[in-house]
């Protein structure tokens, strides 16, 4: 049986300390912190788009949003968001939050977000941002995984971080190429005695594409 994990939402995730290139797009990323009445405050990543709008993995926010409060922790400053539209884990893993824009730094209200226009390719190298900091990997061909899932998971980085809701941003044209979702069981494929065996050995990380949020999101959010 294959269970897939969804990421965990709290925690230090794989980072690349001080002060690097990778930092302008630091600012892009923020805490998203979920509280519902009579549970526990709730808190997984984000990335803010402009404009006030921030998206974030869906399962982050959960069912049922209109019973969350959420805040978004963005540039030193901590506001309330509006969820705007949600998705699902097991269709969209994606959240729409909006934060008023005016209670922004003048530096991000001037700031955009542009998603990937072309799709990722694989081998394409990538940088993971949370608002702790930032991790390199690649683009993975969806072959690794068990064929049954490939059609779902097709979009892949070869190591996953531990959060959900950072960005995966193209290393070279600085744009956003999707938002990272889950871990997704990576096979080593091998042959013994004539047939082919399938060997879990680690975790691809499985991330919504750019093109997917912007068919998502409503076309005023898209930049």
């Amino acid at each position: 049986m294959v269970v897939f994990v969804v990421l965990a939402t709290t925690g230090i995730s794989t980072s690349v300390w001080g002060l690097t290139p990778d930092d302008s797009l630091r600012i892009y990323a923020v805490n998203v912190v979920k509280t519902t009445p009579f549970e526990k405050s709730f808190t997984g990543y984000g990335i803010y788009l402009g404009k006030g709008a921030v998206i974030t993995a869906a399962h982050v926010i959960g069912r049922l949003g209109f019973l969350k409060d959420p805040h978004v922790l963005v540039a030193g400053q901590y506001l309330p968001a509006k969820i705007v539209k949600e998705g699902s884990v097991e269709q969209t893993d994606v959240t729409l939050l909006s934060v008023d824009e005016r209670r922004l730094p003048a530096s991000l209200q001037l700031r955009r977000n542009p998603l990937c226009k072309q799709p990722p390719q694989v081998g394409e190298n990538v940088i993971v941002i949370d608002p702790e900091g930032t991790a390199h990997t690649q683009v993975m061909s969806p072959l690794f995984i068990a064929p049954q899932f490939r059609w779902r998971f097709n979009t892949l980085i070869r190591d996953p971080v531990g959060a959900s809701g950072p960005g995966v941003f193209n290393a070279e044209k600085r744009c956003l190429m999707g938002i990272l979702s889950r871990r997704v069981p990576k096979y080593d494929y091998r042959q013994q005695y004539g047939s082919i065996i399938a060997e879990s050995v680690s975790s691809a990380g499985y991330f919504v594409s750019a093109s997917e949020i912007a068919d998502f999101i409503p076309p005023e959010f898209r930049f």
